[in-house]
């Protein structure tokens, strides 16, 4: 292929990806997810997202079929553009077979961004840099990398999310750790982030938060929202939307195993309420417990429930933090 075809092709791929952009963006619109806080729209409207995926797998019959955008062939390289486009998680890395990394749902991240409740002059960090999207989507959001902190445990993912991040004009610190010991020497952070599952509550997050300070982080098949109330205090509700991520890994580990469900209801076996009060109560409830109080409360929707965090105790609730129904958490 000649330079000057190589520069039409190029051409030609930056407005199929500006098209799509927009697309993406017109569609998170109508779903009414940045409804509270408009201003992601503009953020979702600039930050190239197929920067940050130059290559990503999908799903196909007996495995994964890897897209990228140096493909020799034209139509693969459109189809990787517009998959980058689409308002869904692409799985970005793969080992032994296994997802480690993945690029989440657009619209996800745009509700997940607005319940963060990021203002102005904030600063922030995430936990699982990813492909450094949303690290971009931050630092454009608050106008100053500097503001904000990505922290992932692989070298290679934050070797990469770098390159992505230089590549659309962004440079917030990325830093190679455990996102369970938080990165004390960029504290205090206003807001937390997570991108990544937990079975509890890392302690470091609250001693690096400055007082009143949000965590949003995944949790047992939902997302919670915690207000930080110091170093040894922090409590907050469940959004109300499913949320589905990749282990955090490191010093707080996710294995929660396989749970017997024999002789429950099809209906609560498949219901995905339950399965989310069954990862909440793990080791505290066993299904049987957990199907009968599920259906004495009347199938509990995910914002009835929260976390508490005090001093050395860690718990579940349902309604109230002190009421009957609370579950200890691992610590």
């Amino acid at each position: 292929m000649s330079a000057q075809d190589l520069d039409r092709d190029a051409e030609g791929l930056a407005a199929l990806a500006a098209s799509a952009r927009a697309e993406l963006v017109r569609g998170i619109d109508a779903s009414g997810a940045w409804a509270e806080d408009p201003v992601w729209r503009e953020a979702f409207a600039a930050v190239p997202r197929h920067l940050f995926v130059p290559y990503y797998y999908v799903g196909v019959s007996g495995g994964y079929e890897r897209r990228w955008g140096q493909s020799p062939d034209p139509g693969a390289r459109e189809r990787w553009v517009r998959g980058a486009y689409a308002d869904t998680p692409l799985a970005t890395r793969l080992r032994d077979g296994e997802l480690v990394s993945s690029s989440s749902q657009p619209s996800l991240m745009a509700m997940m961004l607005v319940a963060l409740q990021v203002a102005d002059g904030h600063r922030v960090l995430e936990i699982g840099a990813g492909t450094g999207y949303n690290a971009a989507l931050l630092a454009h959001r608050l106008g100053d990398d500097d503001l904000v902190t990505t922290v992932d445990l692989e070298p290679e993912i934050t070797e990469s999310a770098r390159r992505h991040l230089a590549a659309a004009g962004y440079h917030p610190v990325v830093v190679t750790g455990d996102g369970a010991r938080g990165v004390p020497e960029r504290a205090p952070f206003d807001r937390i982030i997570a991108t990544c599952t937990l079975l509890s509550i890392p302690r470091a997050w609250l001693a690096q938060c400055r007082p009143g300070a949000r965590i949003l982080t995944p949790f047992a098949t939902g997302l919670v929202a915690l207000t930080v109330r110091d170093a040894e205090h922090a409590e907050g509700r469940f959004l109300h939307t499913p949320a589905y991520f990749v282990p955090l890994r490191g010093g707080v580990r996710s294995e929660p195993g396989s749970v017997h469900l024999g002789g429950l209801p099809r209906r609560a076996r498949d219901h995905e309420l339950f399965r989310f009060l069954l990862a909440l109560t793990r080791g505290s409830l066993d299904p049987q417990e957990a199907y009968a109080l599920w259906e004495r409360e009347g199938q509990p929707q995910r914002e009835r429930y929260g976390i508490t965090l005090s001093g050395e105790h860690e718990w579940a609730w349902l309604d109230d933090p002190e009421g009957p129904y609370a579950w200890a958490l691992p610590g």
